[in-house]
């Protein structure tokens, strides 16, 4: 069994499913596609929708990371990524669910929106990227690309004060998934990566970084993105 997996450089869902495949330890190689251009690609490819990830698995294409959790759960069992036991399933299904559609969206706003007001270290979201393209021209294409991609993401100055404001509460809810033993575990589960790659990308940030040190969500975030590229410095600090 091997997979082909499409996303973009620094996307936290692309890394999600990434992490999910070396969890199952499934042999797979990753394309990086070029923000905007991205969804008129899929489209050729045959995909459904418009959004990464998007993966090959033996022939079949799976979109969006809780597709790819249960796919990759009903193909290769072991190591799972969501308990046997009902109750407990339940409980990561939530947690995934909150995570993918409340807390996922929320970095991807601020990042693009911070690019708006320092574009100085835009290149490093790009290291490591499987694009085929040389970083220095990548960095280069990358300011109109991030342009259009805040117009697509909604990240406006007003969209990003809301996510700023709810960004203590929203990880007090990552704490308290861990007190609870939802997420954080000896054993990783689908809710543990959906969650902590979007923690890791607010790491990146120098406005934010305060409000998650020393957290348990912190602790989660480093435990399972050991390496997370990127920098913002501070841009909306007063």
């Amino acid at each position: 069994m091997r997979a082909t997996l499409f996303g973009l450089a620094s996307s936290h869902p692309t890394l999600t499913a990434e992490l999910m495949l070396r969890h199952k330890r499934i042999p797979y190689r990753r394309i990086d596609l070029m923000p905007g251009v991205h969804r008129g690609v899929l489209k050729a490819m045959g995909y459904p929708g418009i959004t990464v990830p998007a993966m090959k698995l033996d022939g079949t294409r799976l979109q969006r990371t809780r597709t790819i959790s249960r796919a990759l759960d009903s193909l290769v069992p072991s190591p799972p990524l969501f308990p046997a036991e009902p109750e407990q399933r339940r409980a990561v299904e939530e947690a995934e669910a909150w995570g993918d559609g409340v807390l996922q969206p929320i970095p991807r706003r601020i990042v693009w929106n911070a690019l708006k007001h320092d574009r100085s270290e835009l290149a490093t979201y790009l290291e490591g990227a499987k694009t085929g393209i040389p970083l220095g021209v990548a960095a280069r294409l990358a300011p109109p690309i991030a342009v259009v991609a805040r117009v697509a993401n909604r990240a406006t100055d007003e969209n990003v004060r809301r996510d700023l404001e709810a960004l203590p509460g929203l990880f007090d809810r990552v704490d308290e998934l861990i007190e609870q033993g939802v997420i954080g575990g000896a054993e990783p589960n689908a809710a543990d990566f959906q969650i902590a790659t979007s923690v890791s990308l607010l790491l990146t940030m120098d406005d934010i970084r305060p409000m998650i040190e020393g957290r348990p969500a912190e602790r989660l975030a480093s435990a399972l993105v050991p390496h997370q590229p990127g920098h913002t410095p501070s841009v909306y600090a007063t």
